[in-house]
């Protein structure tokens, strides 16, 4: 059974506050201080006082900023708080993310916590058993991470019930939107019952993420982390002009400097014959893309996490739950298509106070297109 939890309303965030001071039970707190987390980052700071009142929040801040544990503590202390019993196939908190990679990333950093109070979460996503998460599912859960499609598989087998969901959060709803998955989203959002809290979290707010915002939260308190500012000024932009010939010659050079680099292309056939180009030229690289098992996929972003394979040759998409800090350079082999794309590529690099590079490769045709997309994406990269 849950924990039992009694929380006060805490008191308006100030600067230097401890998660003690902003209302986290002391057993939290403790387990926190155990994995060295003692300071609240900003977007922390602003939203767990509101979230463990209960209210509804909207978060905007970049991506590496600390989102997890800003929507994850206060569901976890409410959940345990209302001393639900456990029943089969109904968890009593959802939260929704965009990719498998990011549903790992969550379930990963919420359950040392939610053991502590004696909760249960399970990950379900894509590329992995449906059975055996139906099987996890029965056997009753608190809270459940997920990404939209994986659920509404389960939902549709009869395995799992979204009527016992008091709090549902929307963690890079930008990204969800960019991804195509907002008809999912709003399924499922339509599935749990009204009057509950809702958490939104999102890197933009963008028209479709305003929408979600309006249909789904009920008076939100609205907290704002300046949006990039700091982590782009650490950002050293660049423009490499190449021949199409010269390409991966010129990308293997870059992707020899030390460190873990991040090379995205468009397609996941270019991303598997990249890597085994980078290879070929005595790198170590990986392959993250689509095509790929879930476990392949894992694989190879624990590998890059580790740094043993330095070189991570990724996809759009394949990459939105990639969240590993000492990345020393993101390489455009293949510019992207659109000004977000580019930010959300680029801010993979300069993360946790760190500097990087960001290195774009452009043919000569696209000189034109991409100085126009810098523009759009408001930064100056250097020839």
């Amino acid at each position: 059974m849950p924990a039992t939890l009694s929380t006060s309303p805490p008191a308006p965030a100030a600067a230097g506050s401890s998660f003690a001071q902003l209302g986290i039970p002391s057993i939290l707190a403790t387990a926190l201080t155990a994995r060295g987390i003692t300071t609240p980052r900003p977007i922390q700071a602003r939203t767990l006082p509101d979230a463990l009142a209960g209210r509804d929040v909207l978060g905007r801040a970049e991506t590496g900023s600390g989102k997890t544990l800003a929507f994850g503590l206060p569901l976890l202390v409410r959940t345990a708080a209302a001393r639900g019993r456990r029943l089969a196939g109904q968890p009593r908190g959802l939260v929704l993310v965009p990719t498998r990679e990011l549903a790992d990333q969550v379930h990963g950093e919420l359950v040392p916590l939610a053991a502590v109070l004696g909760l249960r979460l399970l990950a379900v996503y894509g590329g992995v058993s449906l059975h055996r998460q139906a099987q996890e599912l029965r056997r009753g859960t608190d809270i459940v991470v997920a990404t939209p499609g994986r659920l509404l598989d389960l939902l549709g087998q009869g395995a799992c019930s979204l009527d016992a969901v008091a709090i549902a959060v929307l963690d890079e709803a930008d990204h969800m939107a960019d991804m195509g998955f907002l008809p999912a989203v709003t399924s499922l959002l339509d599935r749990v019952p009204p009057g509950g809290q809702r958490l939104l979290f999102s890197a933009t707010l963008d028209g479709q993420v305003d929408t979600l915002v309006r249909r789904y939260l009920t008076g939100p308190v609205r907290h704002m982390v300046a949006p990039g500012a700091t982590a782009s000024a650490r950002m050293d932009h660049q423009v490499r002009t190449v021949e199409a010939t010269d390409k991966v010659a010129v990308a293997a050079e870059l992707a020899g400097r030390p460190g873990r680099i991040l090379v995205f292309v468009r397609t996941k056939h270019r991303a598997a014959r990249l890597a085994r180009q980078l290879d070929r030229a005595g790198l170590r690289a990986g392959a993250l893309h689509g095509n790929l098992a879930q476990p392949a996929r894992s694989r190879a972003l624990a590998a890059f996490a580790a740094g043993t394979v330095p070189v991570l040759v990724a996809t759009d998409i394949a990459a939105r739950g990639i969240h590993v800090d000492g990345i020393e350079l993101v390489l455009h082999f293949d510019p992207p298509a659109e000004p977000k794309a580019y930010l959300h590529r680029s801010g993979r690099t300069a993360r946790a106070g760190a500097a990087g590079t960001v290195i774009t490769l452009v043919l000569p045709e696209q000189a034109t297109e991409v100085a126009k997309l810098h523009q759009r994406a408001g930064v100056v990269a250097v020839p």
